[in-house]
């Protein structure tokens, strides 16, 4: 009987390693080691995944084998969808093992990657998107390509691409050298000899082209799906503002009420989807990005600024929670995205089933106020998705709900608030969707300036502590000691060298930090890492920048990002970035280059203004009165203040509380005294000690 308790040990500790073993995964390929969540999705797929690297590419060559390159991310729906069919199944895993060396790719960790063979699959195709599936010769220039495949379709392809090497390699090699050739000439730009003339009405020709494909009935562009563009309305504001266009002042406060009312934005939790499938910014592709909020952030401020609309200053708040509660670590970093999957009451993985309510859970939850609730949020016809659920999505605005319902707006705001805490509260208990917790230096840099933009604007210094705390991160823990930045971060680890996005957008946010502190240190920061840009990025021949640095080898090609998309292209920020810093340090060169680089565009930003206007944004700078404000004396930070709530898009900010060594503000600090200097092309007016008379020095309008 002594010995029993010993056997029964022995039995317990048998019966836990058998579980383990049962528990333990079937398949452990290579990207067990990677730090990418997405990467790591894919660690236990019977593929034998490679990661990109110079060991990978070299056992390509070594044995002679197509590459299969595979480049997605872990919030992307259909992503997950082939991973199930095709990379979870032994039979696709053994036609991939046998005939490639098969890489998976996270296009947020490596864009480069992703531009090149983004490139090429919009070549052969047409069309691009995730996931992006891409095949090339062991020395990585492609030959086939597409996005998403089912099952059969991938198999059949696969097998006639090794059929085709194996059997009739020069045929493949003639693909691959034309393929090759095309990706390296599109978006080819040669610098514009021409003489550079910037004109108002150069803006006006744009806009009015642009108006063909715009929604002045629901907002965005036409027809679906509709994404938010922040940069689009970011420029069309100020054009609204400065040309004094209502047509499309009310477009744009059209556009972003209809986005915020939608349910694209999350009613509950804050926060904005990636875009909406249909129309009226309705079902939302429901992850959410850190880059996409940043922006938003950043626009409804500026919105706010320019409107003194409640509804965006309400976004902007309760989106900056959202990213406070869900996307920010102890650090100081942001978080890259949510999934847009996440488990169902079934256990399985389901599109939106974190953010989608059924009627019957509504009327459990809210009792009562079901009524009054269905009317804001459209519980009806309207607000229906699929199967049992609603997304929510307003129409009617508040002061309309509180007048059919005989209500004030004070105790509807009021029973808003307690709806959206009991149902944020109900949704926790639900499984939450995967978080990328990697931080991407450039996201993070977007997510900065939408909290610096937030606080000048709402002066709101919980926000100003929280942009710090994160500016601080990217100093100490991006920025390398040979002046470099690197790209990602996790784990205490940061990874990658920095690409031009990275640099254009960390200048960009440590330039508006400068202006709304006035501590130079940040403004000196952005000096330095634009002379490094200059040395490891930039092309003399077409005066651009080249996305990858020249320390960054491997690829077959570099390229050049032009074209504004959701996020601006790192090189319409950098031209912005060098307009700024030639005020601030009176360099000549940084403002040619800066003129260089927005002549070389111009043609096509006249044609085509929603994928350049962020360069538009420029070349209004360019085209009517652009205003330094320099603000000295002790009393510079309060006189700043009054300054910020006034929208002025066409200045840019210098001050100081003591004596200076920015060049624009050397020799204008007096003691006992804070004076404001308003100067256009070098020529000021007297200067002023109070911020009503140093603004009606200004112009505003083109």
């Amino acid at each position: 009987m002594r010995h029993l308790p010993l056997l029964f040990l022995v039995i317990l500790i048998t019966s836990c390693t058998s579980q383990k073993k049962k528990e333990m995964p079937k398949y452990t390929n290579n990207l067990i080691h990677e730090t990418s969540p997405y990467l790591l999705q894919h660690a236990h797929n019977p593929v034998n995944w490679y990661a990109w690297n110079d060991e990978t590419l070299a056992l390509a060559k070594k044995e002679n084998k197509l590459i299969l390159i595979s480049i997605g991310y872990s919030s992307c729906h259909w992503c997950h969808v082939m991973e199930h069919e095709s990379f979870e199944n032994e039979e696709v895993a053994a036609v991939m093992n046998k005939n490639f060396i098969n890489i998976k790719v996270d296009r947020e960790e490596r864009p480069d990657i992703d531009q090149i063979y983004m490139n090429a699959v919009q070549l052969i195709t047409g069309r691009g998107g995730w996931p992006l599936n891409c095949i090339a010769l062991p020395d990585g220039r492609p030959i086939w390509g597409g996005t998403y495949f089912p099952k059969k379709n991938w198999i059949d392809a696969l097998t006639q691409l090794a059929k085709l090497y194996e059997e009739t390699p020069k045929k493949a090699i003639e693909y691959a050298e034309k393929l090759t050739e095309g990706v390296k000439n599109s978006d080819l730009i040669l610098k514009n000899n021409n003489q550079i003339d910037f004109k108002v009405s150069d803006l006006n020709l744009a806009v009015n082209e642009w108006k063909q494909r715009m929604d002045f009935d629901l907002g965005g562009k036409k027809g679906a799906p509709k994404f938010p563009m922040p940069n689009n309305y970011q420029f069309l504001l100020r054009y609204a503002v400065q040309a004094e266009d209502n047509e499309i002042l009310n477009y744009v406060n059209t556009s972003l009420s209809n986005m915020a009312f939608g349910g694209m934005y999350d009613q509950i939790g804050g926060g904005f989807s990636r875009y909406s499938v249909d129309k009226k910014w309705h079902v939302p592709h429901f992850e959410k990005m850190l880059y996409d909020n940043g922006q938003l952030v950043s626009l409804y401020s500026e919105a706010y600024n320019a409107t003194k609309n409640e509804l965006y200053k309400n976004t902007v708040y309760q989106t900056l929670e959202f990213i406070e509660r869900e996307l920010t670590n102890k650090e100081g970093a942001f978080y890259s995205s949510l999934d847009a999957d996440s488990t169902n009451t079934e256990g399985k993985l389901e599109e939106g089933a974190y953010y989608v309510w059924t009627k019957k859970e509504l009327k459990l939850i809210l009792g009562t106020d079901f009524k009054l609730f269905s009317d804001y949020y459209n519980i009806n016809n309207y607000g229906f998705w699929e199967h049992e659920n609603y997304v929510l999505i307003r129409k009617e605005n508040t002061y309309e709900i509180s007048k059919n319902h005989a209500i004030s707006i004070s105790e509807l705001e009021e029973k808003v608030a307690i709806w959206q805490k009991k149902l944020l509260k109900e949704r926790s208990k639900k499984n939450k969707p995967r978080l990328d917790d990697k931080s991407l230096t450039s996201w993070n840099a977007l997510m900065l300036k939408g909290y610096i933009n937030a606080y000048t604007v709402f002066n709101e210094k919980h926000f100003l502590d929280i942009a710090i705390k994160n500016a601080t991160f990217i100093y100490t823990k991006q920025l390398q000691t040979n002046g470099n930045l690197n790209h990602s971060y996790k784990n205490g680890k940061s990874t990658i060298n920095g690409y031009l996005e990275d640099y254009a957008t960390v200048i960009d946010a440590y330039i508006a930090l400068y202006e709304a502190t006035f501590n130079e240190m940040w403004l000196n920061t952005a000096k330095q890492l634009t002379d490094y840009t200059f040395d490891h990025f930039f092309d003399l021949d077409s005066s651009m920048f080249y996305f990858t640095s020249n320390e960054d080898t491997n690829l077959i090609t570099r390229k050049m990002e032009i074209e504004d998309n959701v996020i601006p292209a790192s090189n319409s920020i950098m031209a912005k970035n060098l307009f700024k810093l030639s005020h601030y340090y009176s360099n000549s060169y940084y403002l040619k280059v800066s003129k260089q680089m927005l002549h070389n565009v111009k043609e096509r930003a006249l044609q085509y203004g929603s994928g350049y206007s962020n360069w538009l944004q420029l070349m209004a700078d360019y085209s009517g009165d652009f205003y330094e404000i320099a603000i000295a004396g002790e009393n510079a930070l309060d006189k700043l203040q009054e300054i910020n709530q006034k929208y002025i898009p066409n200045k840019l900010l210098a001050g100081n509380t003591k004596k200076s060594n920015v060049p624009l503000m050397e020799g204008r600090f007096t003691k006992n005294n804070t004076l404001i200097y308003i100067c256009v092309d070098g020529a000021c007016q007297l200067p002023e000690n109070t911020t009503e008379k140093a603004l009606n020095q200004l112009n505003v309008k083109f």
